[in-house]
């Protein structure tokens, strides 16, 4: 008989109170009980028909990470190092095509601007001055760094010292 004994939050519900209770109730509602349980069958159909019509869905799953696998796995510090510079070199020289065209591009524009009758050559100078301008308003909005006493900011230019 251990299958039937009541434990937890069941050992204080009472089956035999509970239909006594609904008893109860139903003999006060008199002669709406008939109505009563119709508009509570008819609330209860319809929360539960809402519930059915919704659409639910789980969260999406996370996506799969691929890693980058066109590089070898085990490259040495040497492969790496030659890499990077080969990048490097694309990426100067990608630059230096587009510094090329938007030269060219200015050329075009002057060409244009001189047969329209403008001076395009003041044009430029006040460009210049202006970004000139900019630049400064910026560096000064910045401000100069702040560095602990006797540290100085390293030089683009300087080689290290093999130690």
């Amino acid at each position: 008989m251990a299958l039937f004994k009541r434990s937890g939050y069941w050992k204080d519900v009472n089956p035999v109170g509970m239909i006594a209770d609904f008893r109860e109730v139903w003999k006060q509602a008199g002669g709406n009980r008939w109505r009563i349980a119709a508009v509570s069958g008819a609330c209860t159909f319809s929360v539960f028909y809402l519930m059915s019509t919704q659409e639910a869905r789980g969260p999406h799953p996370p996506p799969k990470i691929t890693y980058i696998s066109v590089l070898p796995a085990h490259r040495t510090d040497a492969e790496i190092l030659a890499s990077n510079i080969e990048n490097q070199k694309r990426k100067e020289a990608w630059a230096a095509e587009q510094a090329k065209r938007d030269k060219e591009v200015r050329e075009i524009y002057k060409t244009i601007g001189r047969y329209s009758g403008m001076d395009v050559d003041k044009i430029a100078r006040d460009a210049e001055a202006e970004e000139a301008a900019r630049k400064k308003a910026e560096a000064d909005r910045i401000g100069k760094p702040r560095l602990p006493e006797g540290r100085t900011l390293p030089q683009v230019d300087q080689v290290p010292t093999q130690q």
